[in-house]
């Protein structure tokens, strides 16, 4: 028996904390926690225990050194470059006797020099001491500002979790999928280095050829399934935003890739793609038709057409490894397709709907059973992307996307059209991306690969709030913030 609670927030998570404390001894926390000092923040009785899965860092150094009611489930071998205990905390009784050998001093001088004035002598021991405590404080603070200077993520929860279900002789084809859709969501939000993904990835296609062909019957055991019903590959794909689901005209419009190498917010761009689909020899009439009811031909050559031309068009990193899931004759997903229907379906807020509302629609874009739910995740992810492309078509032609100096921003004005949606986290990140690769695409200044850039969005009217996303340079492999 457990609470699931969805929060956004420290605020939303001492919210939650007070509201479900009662009588409650482990409370596990997901994605969050991590990163703030939970004792501090939650006030917790000293029987209560958190488990702590987090992928943000760095990880607050008190949850680090608490060994009785935080516990950090990740890998031994993950390096974050926590400084030692020893040199970020002090024992509070040695700072109980410094002050005590000061006061003595200061108390014993002022009675020696009474005559004299109120002088007060400190003696050498004193002085060494303190001298020694401010040099601690110097190293401490330079070592603390030097481990929380970035912001940066880790390796993906779901990834861990899966990890331990594995040791655990507990893990199965669903668990597994979940954290292929985590490590997927890292790289498509460009948290993590391609490299981290490539090693992740490869990690994965180990337990997929162990895995993959498994297919029990998880949640309805009135079910019969078949080891065939469900099926997990790991392939080549495209980097194509749901072109299974969508039309390939629309999914090369709209998918960050394609549009910043093309350029296809210029009618120059635009030429450039249909030369591209005359060449494929992709008639406009199916490219134009939902992928899925295209000729067959086509729809089985079209990786091996794009593939070749991909040199010519720049396009040299269109393929990339990917997992896809099978199940049934007609239900096949690749992992960008869950990633982009749960991040639509969690942005999705509105009066009639509450965050809480929205995590657990995007909760069920990942079962199997209810792909009503994921079909709609998909057709509001096919909403998000357009909005993303027509407001960085905007903001290029109206010139929105302005150098700073030392960095380029973007300040989405009350009452832009669509507005709202980059009033949520994922949005605005996916927008930010997309508008600083297209301004270095579309820029004549050498530097602008390696500048980075500042988002800003209207967020609360009513408080006056905004939200801002910072995104680092073009140029630099790593996603430290």
């Amino acid at each position: 028996m457990y609470t699931l609670v969805p929060v956004q927030g420290i605020t939303d998570l001492q919210k939650a904390y007070e509201e479900n404390s009662e009588e409650i001894k482990y409370v596990v926390l997901v994605n969050c926690g991590g990163t703030v000092d939970i004792v501090d923040a939650l006030q917790p009785e000293d029987d209560v225990v958190f488990f702590v899965i987090d992928s943000h860092k760095p990880t607050d150094v008190c949850n680090v050194y608490n060994n009785g009611q935080i516990r950090l489930l990740s890998r031994a071998e993950d390096d974050e470059g926590i400084p030692d205990f020893e040199e970020i905390f002090q024992d509070e009784s040695e700072e109980e006797g410094e002050g005590g050998s000061d006061a003595d001093s200061a108390g014993e001088g002022g009675a020696e020099e009474s005559r004299q004035g109120k002088r007060r002598r400190l003696d050498e021991e004193a002085i060494l001491k303190r001298r020694e405590r401010r040099l601690w404080e110097e190293k401490r603070d330079r070592l603390m500002f030097d481990y929380t200077q970035f912001s940066y993520y880790g390796r993906s929860s779901a990834v861990i979790i899966f990890e331990l279900a594995w040791k655990l002789s507990k893990d199965n084809t669903d668990l597994l999928w979940w954290a292929i859709v985590g490590v997927t969501e890292q790289i498509l939000m460009g948290k993590v280095e391609n490299q981290q993904y490539v090693l992740e990835t490869g990690n994965l296609q180990g337990h997929v050829a162990r895995l993959g062909y498994q297919g029990e019957a998880l949640d309805d055991e009135n079910s019969i399934h078949h080891k065939t019903a469900i099926k997990i590959t790991y392939d080549k794909d495209l980097q194509l935003a749901l072109y299974r689901h969508w039309t390939v005209e629309a999914s090369l419009r709209h998918s960050m890739y394609s549009a910043v190498k093309l350029k296809l917010w210029t009618l120059r761009g635009q030429k450039k793609l249909n030369e591209l689909l005359a060449e494929m020899g992709l008639p406009l009439v199916q490219s134009r038709q939902k992928f899925s009811a295209m000729d067959l031909v086509l729809r089985q050559e079209f990786h091996s057409m794009i593939a070749k031309l991909a040199e010519k068009y720049q396009l040299n990193d269109i393929v990339f490894a990917s997992f896809l899931l099978q199940y049934g004759f007609r239900s096949r997903y690749c992992a960008a397709d869950i990633v982009y229907a749960m991040l639509a379906s969690l942005e999705s807020m509105g009066r009639d709907k509450s965050p809480a509302d929205c995590f657990m629609d995007a909760l069920d874009c990942l079962s199997r059973y209810k792909k009503c739910v994921l079909e709609q995740g998909i057709e509001k992810a096919k909403q998000m992307l357009t909005c993303i492309f027509k407001q960085v078509q905007a903001a290029l032609d109206m010139r929105q996307v302005v150098s700073a100096g030392p960095f380029v921003y973007l300040i989405l004005q009350e009452g832009t059209l669509d507005a709202k949606m980059f009033s949520r986290p994922h949005c605005i990140t996916l927008l930010a991306h997309f508008a600083l690769r297209a301004y270095v695409a579309s820029s004549r200044n050498r530097k602008a690969p390696t500048l980075p850039l500042i988002a800003s969005a209207p967020h609360d009217l009513d408080k006056g709030t905004c939200l801002v996303v910072g995104i680092p340079p073009t140029c630099e492999d790593s996603p430290k913030k």
